[in-house]
């Protein structure tokens, strides 16, 4: 697992001021503060991370670096390949406008089958491989390793066997993301050299804590929890699953927050969402458009307080 985490720079930001002979002359560079932003996992939910990454395009901010758990990597891996947020948008809604366009590619990536149930009472026939789901849903010519993507990336996962957090930044991109958002019972874990990876919310579902100390300003996206019951009816073994995981993850985001927040937290308007709404995409993105003008304000001034202390 890597240990070191390579972060680029923006380059520094000169004032200049004019001579009464007409010259320019430099004064004191004024370095602009470094961002980086960490992106979450919450499935369907993680959409809204859209919504931040087209707040820093709107303000001419480039992250140092990016940290993704779950949906939060296959978002955030997308906008290091240097693809706008804007464009992951219209991405996203071009991919889902199309339910049994979808439906059938999720078929190409079932690997599960009805027979291992059936004669062996075992299996879920409607399990995926999140690798092959990545290929039919990620843009096209995605760059195949960390080291092409345009901006330094952290992918979080869970390593199974060894029952702790992986995080990479080197090597090959897809299977790590894969492996971050290989939600048990949803997708087969995904086999990385000697590790077997499952999601890494289940260890890391916020992970900020991976860019504290490397940029001036961490922002966090948090879409973690969702799909709040609205009756008192018991939940249906899928629902409770996945509410389970959930709880979990809010627990270990509540937790690390109380040991060291990020500089800027942002929470997108999207409690009412569940982890599989991905055909809710537009009312996704609907209900969190208030996250970016909140992400605008609290960045701008973060950073006009960096800049003149």
């Amino acid at each position: 697992m890597p240990t070191r985490y390579w972060l680029a720079r923006d380059s520094p930001r000169k004032q200049t001021v004019s001579a009464v002979d007409g010259s320019r002359a430099h004064i004191a560079s004024i370095r602009r503060p470094r961002v980086a932003i960490a992106l979450g996992g919450g499935g369907a939910r993680g959409i809204a991370h859209v919504l931040a990454l087209e707040a820093l395009d709107e303000m001419g901010i480039r992250p140092v670096a990016i940290a993704g758990t779950s949906m939060g990597a296959v978002v955030g891996g997308a906008y290091a390949a240097g693809i706008e947020g804007r464009a992951i948008r219209t991405h996203i809604l071009r991919v889902l406008r199309n339910r049994s366009d979808v439906m059938s590619k999720l078929l190409r990536a079932r690997v599960g089958r009805f027979a291992d149930l059936v004669l062996r009472g075992r299996g879920n026939p409607v399990l995926l491989d999140p690798e092959i789901c990545l290929d039919l849903f990620w843009p096209a010519r995605m760059p195949g390793r960390f080291e092409d993507l345009a901006i330094k990336t952290i992918i979080v996962a869970t390593n199974y066997l060894d029952r702790n957090e992986v995080a990479y930044d080197k090597g090959l991109l897809r299977p790590a993301v894969a492996g971050s958002m290989a939600i048990p019972g949803l997708f087969r874990p995904v086999i990385f050299g000697d590790e077997v990876l499952i999601d890494g919310g289940a260890v890391n579902p916020l992970p900020y804590d991976l860019l504290l100390g490397h940029a001036d300003i961490v922002v966090a996206v948090d879409v973690t929890f969702g799909g709040r019951p609205t009756t008192r009816r018991t939940p249906s073994p899928f629902a409770s699953m996945f509410g389970a995981a959930q709880i979990m993850q809010g627990a270990i985001t509540a937790q690390k927050l109380k040991l060291r927040a990020p500089d800027i937290l942002v929470r997108p308007r999207v409690e009412n969402f569940a982890v599989l709404d991905f055909f809710r995409a537009n009312q996704i993105l609907r209900a969190a458009e208030g996250s970016k003008e909140e992400l605008k304000l609290m960045l701008g001034e973060r950073m006009r307080a960096r800049a003149n202390p």
